[in-house]
């Protein structure tokens, strides 16, 4: 088993994270060009945000397949087809002659990427010990967000500077190069066991973990936190591309640096679930987040780029400590288990463009924060359940 700090740990951590830079550079890659799509195309703000809703609708209603597939086939060989398929989509993307084909495209995209995390985190779960896992997985969110960033960043960038066909081609370069890197990378499993394609008992598996209120809650806190978190950046675009502020395309996609925070944050939660209960880092995140859209609401770029560092950092330090948790406590079906967060994890952030999309439209920016804060005050309920749990944990323990 890999032991924390080793070289095989930096080694597999290191390509895994790779693979997470790659599918989540390519999946927020458009985030920056929502107004200019919906501006070229002559299609709504809602219908712009599709890009991104439609994807991650997609990709989280196909990892439940590869918790089965990668089950059968190996995890490494789940990695390397569907980051080949994922990034071929990204050339297509490149050449689609209308927004209903780049729509098709991103589909097929996120659809082959929903295989990464999957298998990723079965990758953690049998090959690294106990004690490595949460700081594995804490790099691993890491990379999450620096590929988010790195994805939004260059898009805005290499649009202002050529065009959007331009942007995603080079992309799709930079993607081929981590799919091969990957590849060289990753160790092969030593403690996979192949097991012959059973939906029938995968389908039981998440039933039974979907009526365990020790996973449940799990899955709606990160699920709704990425609802309000990619709900805010999708309408953010609009709010700093409209007067008073008027920003250009460059500047919207260096708005992601503040995912840089989050970057930090990941690890961090790893560190400090090792030393303070997992539902008080939670805790932390929630009301981190809640301050930070409330200060967005002052009308002043600089005070709002700030906010959104803030809201960054509490974001993956929560969304860090639920997905170790999920890992943590998965005693069987562990690829279910991981899946299942994840399906919950996608399918929030493809619901919060329409939820958003009705809140912009009626209350404008104000509105978007108002929701966002009722979202939260939810999740801080779910993280309460959470706290009972841990407490019942402790107490068994403290007995044995």
């Amino acid at each position: 088993m890999i032991d924390l700090k080793t070289p095989l740990f930096w080694r597999a951590t290191i390509a895994l994270g790779l693979a997470s830079f790659l599918i989540f550079s390519n999946l927020y890659y458009p985030q920056p060009l929502l107004p200019l799509f919906s501006s070229k195309f002559d299609i709504s703000p809602v219908t712009s945000s599709m890009l991104i809703s439609l994807a991650l609708l997609s990709l989280g209603c196909s990892f439940f397949i590869y918790s089965a597939i990668s089950d059968r086939y190996g995890r490494k060989n789940v990695l390397m087809i569907t980051m080949s398929v994922g990034t071929v989509a990204t050339f297509a993307i490149a050449a689609a002659p209308n927004f209903e084909m780049i729509l098709v495209f991103r589909v097929i995209q996120a659809v082959a990427f929903a295989g990464v995390p999957t298998a990723a985190m079965a990758y953690f779960s049998e090959e690294f010990i106990g004690r490595a896992i949460t700081m594995a997985v804490g790099i691993y969110i890491s990379a999450n967000s620096l590929g988010g960033m790195g994805g939004r960043l260059m898009s805005g960038v290499l649009t202002d500077l050529f065009n959007w066909r331009i942007a995603f081609v080079i992309i799709g370069v930079i993607s081929l190069l981590l799919v091969i890197t990957v590849y060289v990378a990753l160790p092969v499993s030593r403690h996979f066991e192949a097991k012959p394609l059973a939906f029938k008992t995968l389908m039981a598996d998440q039933k039974h973990l979907l009526k365990d209120r020790t996973m449940r809650y799990a899955y709606l806190i990160g699920g709704f936190h990425f609802f309000v978190f990619i709900g805010v950046f999708n309408f953010i675009t609009y709010l700093l591309s409209d007067p008073p502020f008027s920003v250009s395309t460059s500047v919207l996609g260096m708005l992601f640096i503040t995912y840089l925070a989050g970057t930090v944050s990941s690890t961090l939660a790893g560190k400090a679930s090792q030393k303070w209960p997992q539902t008080r880092c939670l805790y932390a995140g929630i009301i981190m987040m809640a301050v930070s859209l409330v200060v967005t609401l002052i009308p002043s770029f600089p005070i709002i780029f700030g906010a959104l560092l803030l809201l960054s950092f509490g974001f993956f330090f929560a969304h860090s400590t639920s997905s170790s948790w999920v890992t943590r406590h998965a005693t069987y079906a562990k690829a279910s288990a991981n899946g299942l967060y994840l399906t919950s994890y996608y399918l929030g952030g493809s619901l919060g463009s329409f939820y958003y999309g009705w809140l912009w439209n009626l209350f404008q920016w104000p509105g978007v924060i108002g929701g966002s804060l009722v979202i939260l005050a939810f999740t801080f309920f779910c993280t309460y359940q959470l706290n009972h749990i841990e407490q019942q944990e402790e107490q068994v323990l403290s007995h044995t």
